[in-house]
């Protein structure tokens, strides 16, 4: 396991609107606001258009090609995910979201483009003092969280 510790510092409250985008809407708040980590949730509408990862087509396998799921319908949506730099120092964000509708429900990674539906609310929280940063790992090409300390 490894770690870092840090504190809360500012606190946003974001409302998204039709025609806004998950990822993109936070990714670009973040930079504008120089947000170097931050605990992120959304909640509110998902419109058909919405795109999900919702797995990997293989459990092994040199290759993880991902399953991009198209939601199809208006959806209500929950989301929860942590926001830190790239080896670039960008903001890259990685949210699971649930989305639902007439009592089916759809979970997944937003990385493909979750288009709001009327409107959405977004908490930034944002961590001061956390040494981590998402590099790419060699093996499975995904941006993985590094941090500083190992217990």
């Amino acid at each position: 396991m490894r770690y870092s510790q840090g504190n809360i510092g500012r606190i946003f409250a974001l409302r998204l609107e039709s025609g806004d985008r998950l990822p993109d809407s936070v990714v670009d708040f973040a930079r504008k606001q120089n947000i170097k980590s931050a605990l992120v949730t959304y909640v509110g509408g998902a419109d058909a258009t919405s795109r999900f990862v919702v797995g990997p087509q293989e459990n092994s396998g040199e290759d993880i090609i991902p399953i991009v799921h198209t939601l199809g319908g208006i959806n209500e949506v929950v989301a929860m995910g942590t926001l830190f730099p790239d080896e670039q120092g960008n903001p890259e964000l990685h949210m699971h979201a649930a989305a639902g509708r007439e009592g089916k429900a759809t979970v997944g990674c937003v990385r493909a483009g979750v288009d709001v539906w009327l409107i959405g609310e977004v908490i930034v929280l944002e961590i001061l003092g956390i040494e981590g940063l998402r590099k790419i790992d060699p093996q499975t090409g995904f941006q993985l969280l590094e941090l500083s300390k190992t217990l």
